[in-house]
């Protein structure tokens, strides 16, 4: 029978028949002094699989003695896989000094092949994480999540890739198996539709920028907190009482998102009522003085940048408003409330100092007299007899 053309059918062939034909005795052979020396080699690489990595990534670093940060993290990434080159060494050097039958030399062939395919895609594997910073430049363009996404995605296709290569040297074909998950992905699909409206949701909210991890949002009827993670499926939102939330992308993308982290400033909008009693004087006192505070203030945004009003706004049910409307520099809420905190001392001491107080909800009611029916069904006014003197008889 002719001998087939396909190399990857040959090898296929020898992994076989070695298989087939395998027997421990094999191992053992008629000399056992060739055997043990084999052995002897595989446990000193075994051994020494650490020491050489160490000496390996030295010398690396002593070639590059600026080696810092994210070199420093790419060196450690891959001591993993440079272990593992020792020991891929002495294997085939043992396997060589087996001298084995055609067979078990075309088993052993695969197999060193097969360990140095994993160890190449080990070590890309590893690199991914400390080269990440290729992407950063991304960041000006997408958002931090979604580079994130790169990175996980790149990785699982080195994943694939190298169990790919690997099927593939052992003769087993990619291609069937291939075509079977798709047609299992195409019936996941089916079943699974909420999963991959969530992934394209997520997908959506990257690409929109509408927030990041760190953010503090507020989806109505959702949530409100600060952002932590944005998944496939779903984002975690780590509310204000520190319970998380999972909550699903497609709800994210469904309601209104407020990202609070964005303001550029922070509104104070009150409405300040004082007394009716209080004089026109008065009030036009109390309105300068406030507005040159808040003009004076440098913790507070100033026109243009941002509007400022300070304004008799109504005539209220109880009291005449006065409109304080400005915004704060800062964003943050401990800062804010601080800043707005002294805004209503301020305007304490302006009130009270222009000889006004604050108004309080009130009501008076005026009864100036009774109509006529209700006159007549009041009930009769009691009156008491008056007293009489008792005259002494004769």
């Amino acid at each position: 029978m002719a001998a087939s053309s396909d190399p990857l059918s040959s090898v296929a062939d020898d992994v076989e028949r070695a298989i087939s034909h395998f027997r421990i005795e094999d191992l053992w052979g008629p000399d056992m002094r060739r055997t043990l020396e084999s052995l002897a080699i595989l446990l000193a690489f075994v051994v020494f699989s650490r020491l050489i990595a160490n000496f390996v990534l030295r010398r690396i670093e002593k070639r590059a003695p600026e080696a810092r940060g994210r070199r420093r993290q790419a060196l450690e990434a891959l001591r993993g896989p440079v272990r593992m080159v020792p020991l891929i060494v002495g294997f085939a050097l043992a396997g060589q000094h087996m001298a084995f039958g055609r067979d078990l030399a075309a088993l052993h062939v695969v197999i060193v092949r097969s360990l140095w395919v994993f160890a190449m895609f080990w070590g890309l594997h590893a690199l991914v994480a400390p080269m990440s910073f290729v992407f950063n430049h991304l960041q000006k363009v997408f958002s931090a999540s979604l580079v994130s996404w790169v990175v996980k995605a790149i990785k699982v296709l080195i994943v694939l890739i190298g169990a790919a290569t690997i099927l593939d040297m052992w003769g087993v074909k990619v291609a069937p198996i291939l075509a079977g998950f798709g047609l299992f992905g195409v019936a996941v699909a089916l079943g699974a539709q909420d999963l991959f409206k969530n992934l394209i949701s997520g997908l959506l909210i990257i690409a929109e920028k509408r927030f990041n991890p760190g953010d503090w949002v507020r989806v109505d009827g959702v949530v409100e907190g600060v952002v932590e993670s944005i998944g496939f499926r779903s984002t975690l939102i780590r509310r204000f009482d520190k319970a998380p939330v999972f909550v699903p992308n497609t709800q994210l993308s469904d309601h209104a998102v407020t990202n609070f982290s964005q303001m550029t400033y922070r509104r104070i909008n009150w409405t300040i009522g004082v007394e009716y009693r209080t004089t026109v004087r008065q009030l036009r006192t109390i309105r300068d003085d406030i507005e040159a505070y808040l003009r004076a203030n440098s913790e507070i945004a100033q026109p243009p940048d941002a509007p400022m009003a300070v304004r008799i706004d109504a005539f209220g049910p109880s009291s005449i408003d006065i409109l304080v409307y400005c915004f704060t520099r800062t964003t943050e809420w401990a800062e804010w409330l601080r800043v707005k905190e002294a805004l209503a001392y301020r305007v304490q001491e302006i009130v009270l100092g222009a000889g006004s107080a604050f108004a309080f909800p009130s009501q008076s009611v005026y009864i100036e007299a009774l109509p006529a029916p209700l006159a007549e069904d009041l009930p009769e006014r009691f009156a008491p007899p008056e007293a009489k003197t008792l005259e002494p008889t004769a």
